[in-house]
Parts: structure tokens; C-alpha cells; sequence
């Protein structure tokens, strides 16, 4: 049996992987990642968020929030260097939070931390203040589902402030381009 050792990308980060022949019906290549080389010396994992989801990046990790086209992402700064991110998503995904959840839940997240900043990035366009405390999807038939006429990034930032307890001068709002957001 021959090892070779060869490196895979995998998250941005190059890990180095141990392939090995097996003579059975012909030859077959098993990848078996080595244990101590998880990650790079000096990398720091990347915390993915996607639509509806709530997580927690530790100092000096970023986030990434994919695929931003029509949600808003929200991501607390805390004072020890930490982030707590939200993906906010006008249509809720199966399993997720729905956008009259989500602050609740980073909100719970966050805890009694202190805050530094509260940053919200995304299709402002696209979101009425109000989907906040009450989702598209919480509409029944015949209620008239409010829609944003023009962005609205004071409303917005007063309803993130609100939902999440924090002065209303702590939050920032961006219109951002579509696609995928790190922050760092």
C-alpha cells in the first residue's frame, strides 16, 4: 500500500490530506484528513450565517453571511472583540427564525454583554421596519401586508435598536450590492 500526502482546500484553508491505494476491485483513493491539521497555525475558522440564522463569531473570526439579496443582516459588536450575527430573510426558511423572531433571538444570544455596535447591511430597499415585529408570513388572508415604498434605513435602525434594547445612535444601516458579506 503507497500513502501520498497531498493538500486540499477545504474553507479557505489548505489541509493536508493522506491518500491510500487499496487493491481490491481496482484502485480506490480514501481521503482521511490528519488530526493534527485541522487548521492552519494563525487561521481563524470563518462563522457561516445563512438566511433565518442566529450565531456567534469569537474575537478575530469573521462572518459570513451568503447569498445577501434581499434580507438584512444584523451584527452586534461586543465590547470583549466578539460578533453575534443575524441573517435576517424576508421569507422565513423552513427551520429558521422568521424576520418578527430573529432579534428576539440575537437579542438572547447576546445576553447581558455589553454592546460596542450594532451594524445592519443589506437590502434596506427591500424591508419595511415593520417585518421585524411582525412577518410577511404572519399576514392572514385579506390583511393588507405593508411594503416599503422608498428605503427606510431610520425606521429600520430605530426597530433593530428597539428590538434589541441598545441606543438608537449605537446602529448603523447600509445598503449594500448583493451577494455574499464578510465582516470582519
Amino acid at each position: 500500500m503507497r500513502a501520498k500526502i497531498v493538500s486540499v482546500a477545504l474553507s479557505g484553508a489548505l489541509l493536508p490530506v493522506v491518500l491510500t491505494s487499496i487493491a481490491v476491485a481496482g484502485a480506490v483513493a480514501e481521503a482521511r484528513p490528519r488530526p493534527a491539521a485541522a487548521v492552519p497555525s494563525g487561521a481563524t475558522a470563518v462563522v457561516r450565517i445563512t438566511e433565518g440564522q442566529v450565531a456567534e463569531a469569537r474575537p478575530g473570526a469573521p462572518i459570513l453571511y451568503p447569498s445577501v439579496t434581499s434580507c438584512l443582516t444584523v451584527t452586534v459588536r461586543l465590547a470583549g472583540g466578539g460578533k453575534v450575527g443575524a441573517h435576517a430573510s424576508l421569507f422565513q426558511v423552513p427551520g429558521e427564525y422568521r424576520s418578527d423572531g430573529i432579534l428576539a433571538a440575537l437579542k438572547g444570544r447576546v445576553g447581558n454583554r455589553a454592546v460596542r455596535a450594532v451594524e445592519v447591511r443589506g437590502a434596506v430597499g427591500a424591508w419595511h421596519p415593520g417585518y421585524f415585529t411582525k412577518a410577511i408570513e404572519a399576514y392572514g388572508d385579506g390583511e393588507a401586508v405593508p411594503y416599503p415604498t422608498a428605503p427606510d434605513p431610520e425606521g429600520i435602525a430605530r426597530a433593530v435598536a428597539g428590538g434589541l434594547d441598545q441606543p438608537r445612535a449605537r446602529v448603523t444601516v447600509q445598503d449594500v450590492p448583493d451577494g455574499d458579506m464578510t465582516v470582519t
